[in-house]
């Protein structure tokens, strides 16, 4: 048997990080058993359909590394296509697949035309909450004849097609991750399979669909897991296998509450746009309920070294927390094993965006210069982003330095240009040749003897007029030996 997952969001907005971490999974398991991932499409839901959403959801799933081997993805020139043996992949193209087997499921008597308008509908539920019973359909268009409701429906009167559930039937399945599951046909729901508008609904054309495209293991949020039931009384009824299913735990905020868009960023979009990396951000959400067991520690993983060890044995099933704290001390770990050529690529359309930058003198935006930020900031990143104002404007534009941020602790004017006159010799006695970082460390450690603060605290400032900065050595590397003169004369007057 070939395994065969898919991924199939609805395009309402942005890819959110859930989904991200569902389609991951999917994908992990689909490649480690040389299996094939499908990306499909479930737009049944026409009224919640987003323009631009289906592009923006396989492009980000693109940035993430997750590629789908079949189904809905993008052309070279950035259009949407499709490619695969069991398309459309899109269910708004599949609607005579759909009503095709609900006319087998209403022939078999395991679905019924149901003419229950809005109004009884309401009625029903009001009644049902004022006795404290649960909300379920009454069954009351389940009693008519199924040759008179039929030629109603062909007459044209408004109806609906719901499914038709058996009395008292356990249904029972197993769950990769939640083992066995039992449910008793008496809390499920005569659920609508085919809505008023010709569309049908997640159950039914999840089925099958599911069953048309082999799909073998189904990998979703824990928050279908109670639609499950109905789902494998729909694989009865057409009298098929159902695939394994999985249900993988919520994403919570720090405060237990489900992850919601209305409580901060949980788009991937927001993250691309925020400068986090994507294999940091694949590395987090692969950590938000799962762990590779076996006494393991490791927490930095690239993608490839999660399809080495990535198993649904490891998926819990409790809610896992989404802190983003954690996720930025990915992305800086994943920053610094980057090498500095590709950190500066990554960074420069971040980079690029800022005025500094834009303005900044010729010799400042050279490739060689550029390189020589890249790696003196490298360790204090935790964003792309971070790459600019606050780590790299000094490299850019000649800072304009207080004298207040020059004096180290409580030393005298006096002292402070004593100082910054010693480094001003040191500087001038290095030649060209030797302007190395481990040169630069070399010397001004030795001028700086038993009093470091004293020496290097108002040289930093000098060169870079911050608070907080990379050393004066790494400083005076990336500067070069005239800028950094310059810039000590400067503090100097």
């Amino acid at each position: 048997m070939t395994i065969r997952t898919r991924f199939a969001p609805s395009p309402t907005g942005f890819l959110h990080i859930g989904g991200l971490r569902t389609a991951l999974y999917s994908y992990l398991f689909a490649r480690q058993n040389s299996g094939q991932f499908v990306l499909r499409i479930e737009d049944t839901d026409r009224s919640r359909a987003v323009d631009g959403a289906v592009e923006n959801l396989v492009r980000s799933l693109k940035w993430a590394g997750i590629v789908p081997d079949e189904g809905v993805m993008l052309a070279s020139d950035g259009t949407l296509t499709e490619k695969g043996e069991y398309g459309p992949y899109t269910q708004s193209q599949r609607l005579a697949i759909y009503r095709e087997h609900v006319e087998r499921l209403i022939e078999s008597g395991h679905a019924y035309y149901c003419f229950c308008d809005k109004e009884r509908l309401d009625r029903m539920r009001k009644e049902q909450q004022h006795a404290k019973k649960p909300p379920m359909y009454d069954r009351h268009c389940r009693a008519l004849d199924p040759a008179k409701a039929a030629a109603r429906a062909a007459a044209g009167e408004a109806h609906v097609v719901r499914l038709a559930v058996p009395d008292s039937e356990e249904i029972v399945f197993e769950d990769a991750v939640r083992g066995t599951v039992r449910i008793n046909s008496a809390t499920v729901d005569d659920q609508v399979i085919l809505k008023s508008d010709g569309f049908p609904t997640y159950h039914l054309a999840s089925v099958v669909d599911d069953h048309l495209m082999r799909i073998t293991h189904v990998i979703r949020g824990e928050e279908w897991l109670p639609s499950t039931p109905k789902h494998i009384l729909l694989y009865r009824a057409f009298g098929w296998a159902p695939p394994t299913f999985a249900h993988v735990p919520l994403l919570l905020n720090p405060d237990k509450s489900k992850l919601s868009k209305r409580q901060g960023d949980v788009a991937v979009e927001d993250y691309m746009t925020k400068g986090f990396l994507p294999e940091a951000l694949v590395n987090f959400v692969a950590l938000l309920g799962w762990n590779p067991g076996k006494g393991e520690v490791q927490e930095i993983f690239t993608l490839d070294e999660l399809l080495e060890c990535f198993s649904l044995d490891g998926v819990n099933k409790a809610g896992a927390v989404c802190d983003l704290s954690r996720l930025r001390w990915f992305n800086a770990q994943h920053i610094k094993r980057l090498a500095p050529e590709e950190l500066l690529e990554r960074a420069l359309p971040f980079l690029q965006k800022q005025d500094f930058f834009r303005t900044a003198e010729s010799q400042y935006t050279a490739q060689e210069y550029l390189v020589r930020v890249a790696t003196v900031v490298q360790e204090r990143l935790e964003t792309l982003v971070d790459f600019g104002v606050e780590q790299s404007s000094y490299f850019f534009t000649r800072p304009t330095v207080e004298p207040a941020l020059l004096r180290w602790k409580e030393n005298t004017d006096a002292q402070t240009r004593a100082a910054l006159e010693q480094a001003h010799r040191v500087f001038v006695a290095v030649d060209e040749s030797d302007w190395t970082r481990e040169h630069l460390t070399e010397v001004l450690m030795a001028a700086a003897g038993d009093k470091r603060g004293d020496f290097l605290w108002p040289l930093r400032a000098a060169l870079t007029g911050a608070q907080r900065s990379p050393s004066p050595m790494d400083c005076a590397w990336v500067l070069g030996k005239a800028e950094t003169l310059a810039r000590i004369e400067k503090a100097i007057k």
